[in-house]
């Protein structure tokens, strides 16, 4: 397969400075680019909504306000509803009166109502004591009733509720009871302990954050690691460039290596070594260390001039473009492709036209954490609909990409009780910075994506699900999933706030191919970052022949066996089972047809 028209081509000993890259990025068509076919009317409402945006936090006033609307007018006209809530409300001021009422000589914390499991903010011996627990409990039965406010009316359409039941948890955790010094026992005993000088330390952190925020710099706390020296520190070379991706392949460290080369395709939305951690919990350096000669792809963070690269552009510029190069170093050799969340979705696109035009190109498909069919993408969703998108498609529009403080405040929204009040009550009303966090500083460095490929991902997977739906186009013909037929190892982790793994398992009934799908302890990153030695990891797995009847996600996690340790384990097996016999180790960019274009980490991954 020759290289994409669009792509750069891998460089020649006596030209191997300079690569040549794609025709001009500002001479790509875009079908809603501003330009003069652009009616005044649609100008002015498109300027009018990123202005808004600023005040908005992204979100589509119209969007919260419809769903507010569908939420009241069905309560109001649900008069059984209504008693049952007050039935519910008096009922629950019983319980905590009559909790508070002494009765034995010893106390008994949560009493009435529990936190749920994934509810940290009460944890500790002190939120045992009697007033603290009381004003625990009294939270809680706040928040559960506000809930049951939103579920069970009838006619109330569900993605609305939806909505409702987010936008009053966001107004709730603002008045936990964590959050205010005067209630939260941490913070009490660190004035006592201090004599109130957490105080002046959590001033002195505010004014240092509030500094970088007005110079658009990252916050301190973030700058913990230094790419190229404390993290993506495994040996390797850039062998191949074009403008938007630079492919990296690592130095062997066994003296044989299997055959087949493994391509990792990183998510866009942040940065590659999300895989290339420390040399502790590096994924890239356990599978060199376990004899396979590893390829990665580092995204090119964009600029405004970015504003018309496609999603056709991401595939065929990286993917496809990543798969051309490698086999132009190790020709004749089938590739193990593996897609990390949005790369995962991308691959899977290749792959499925792969199948259909070259299929034997690739041996082996892994997905970690990657969806292919988005109807249950979890609260991601509640921010995919047609008054949304539209929304930041007018945002974009204007600015020509989505902004790192833009991701961060969505992703902040699904969390804000893990990162965003948590953190503010550590830095300032306790006074003490977080341990430095080598994930924790890989998140803080996001890139930015461009409005058409931003606009494509929302509308044609999220929105209108084409990819799982048989509607997706590659060069104007629809690729399909059940092409895939290649062996698959797809990873899902529990606690997925991004990707979650009831909708990552669907690619059990989408694909026809024998498919191992594995489900790890863990969320969106730290179950995939999840190196051997660690405790409290464990994993269940269960392989399904493309001719065996479907399980499931509730059927298939009764049956799958659980083991202890980290799926990596798992996961080089499973490659080992599909790789030929070790031959000798190649050098990065060992070939006839040019030298590497310099070390790894290389260039891209340092543009902020």
């Amino acid at each position: 397969m020759s290289l994409p028209a669009s792509a750069g081509r891998i460089p020649t000993a006596s030209n191997s400075d300079q690569v040549p890259l794609a025709p001009p990025i500002n001479d790509r068509p875009a079908p809603e680019q501003p330009s003069s076919s652009d009616t005044a009317v649609d100008a002015i409402d498109r300027s009018f909504h990123a202005t808004l945006v600023r005040f908005t936090g992204g979100l589509s006033p119209a969007a919260l306000a419809l769903a507010f609307a569908d939420w009241q007018l069905h309560l109001l006209a649900s008069p059984g509803k209504q008693a049952s809530l007050a039935g519910r409300a008096i009922q629950n001021a019983f319980d905590f009166v009559d909790a508070m009422v002494p009765r034995h000589a010893t106390f008994k914390a949560w009493s009435v109502i529990k936190p749920p499991e994934n509810d940290r903010r009460f944890t500790g011996t002190d939120w045992e004591l009697p007033s603290f627990n009381f004003l625990a409990q009294a939270f809680l039965l706040t928040e559960q009733w506000w809930h049951s406010t939103t579920t069970g009316i009838h006619g109330l359409a569900h993605s609305n509720a939806a909505i409702v039941d987010f936008a009053l948890r966001q107004c709730l955790d603002t008045v936990a009871p964590t959050n205010f010094a005067i209630s939260n026992p941490e913070v009490l005993r660190k004035i006592m302990e201090t004599g109130g000088g957490n105080f002046v330390y959590g001033l002195h952190n505010f004014v240092e954050d509030w500094r970088a925020l007005l110079a658009g710099a990252r916050l301190r706390s973030d700058q913990t690691c230094v790419v190229g020296k404390d993290v993506a520190i495994t040996p390797g070379k850039v062998v191949y460039r074009n403008e938007l991706i630079e492919l990296i392949q690592y130095s062997p460290t066994t003296p044989t290596a299997r055959p087949e080369p493994v391509l990792i395709v990183p998510a866009w939305i942040m940065k590659y070594y999300i895989l290339d951690l420390s040399p502790r919990n590096s994924l890239v350096r356990y599978l060199i260390e376990s004899g396979f000669t590893v390829f990665i792809i580092s995204w090119k963070n964009p600029t405004s001039e970015y504003r018309n690269l496609s999603l056709e552009d991401y595939r065929e510029l990286g993917v496809d473009a990543a798969i051309t190069a490698i086999d132009s170093i190790r020709p004749g050799q089938a590739i193990h492709a593996a897609g990390y969340c949005l790369g995962g979705t991308l691959l899977s696109i290749a792959a499925a036209r792969l199948a259909r035009e070259r299929p034997d190109c690739l041996r082996t498909v892994t997905l970690l954490a990657a969806q292919t069919d988005f109807t249950e993408a979890g609260e991601l969703t509640l921010f995919i609909n047609e008054s949304q998108v539209a929304f930041l498609e007018d945002m974009m529009w204007r600015q020509g990409l989505l902004g790192t403080a833009q991701m961060a405040g969505a992703f902040q929204m699904l969390r804000t009780n893990d990162l965003l009040w948590s953190r503010v009550v550590r830095d300032y009303l306790v006074g003490e910075r977080a341990a430095p966090s080598e994930l924790m500083s890989w998140n803080a460095d996001a890139t930015r994506m461009p409005y058409q490929m931003h606009s494509d991902y929302l509308r044609r997977l999220f929105l209108n699900n084409d990819l799982a739906e048989g509607r997706y186009q590659v060069n104007g013909r629809p690729v399909a999933l059940s092409d895939i037929h290649m062996p698959m190892f797809v990873v899902g982790t529990l606690r997925d706030h991004v990707a979650p793994w009831k909708s990552t398992y669907k690619i059990n009934f989408l694909a026809d191919a024998d498919i191992t799908y594995v489900l790890t302890s863990g969320g969106h990153n730290a179950g995939i970052v999840a190196p051997l030695g660690e405790e409290g990891r464990s994993y269940q797995v269960l392989t399904k022949k493309a001719h065996d009847l479907y399980l499931g996600p509730d059927e298939w996690i009764q049956r799958a066996p659980s083991h202890e340790g980290s799926w990596w384990t798992e996961w080089t097996r499973f490659l080992t089972a599909h790789s030929g016999q070790p031959v000798p180790a190649p050098l990065p960019g060992a070939t006839e047809k040019g030298a590497p274009l310099g070390d790894a980490p290389g260039s891209y991954v340092l543009e902020q």
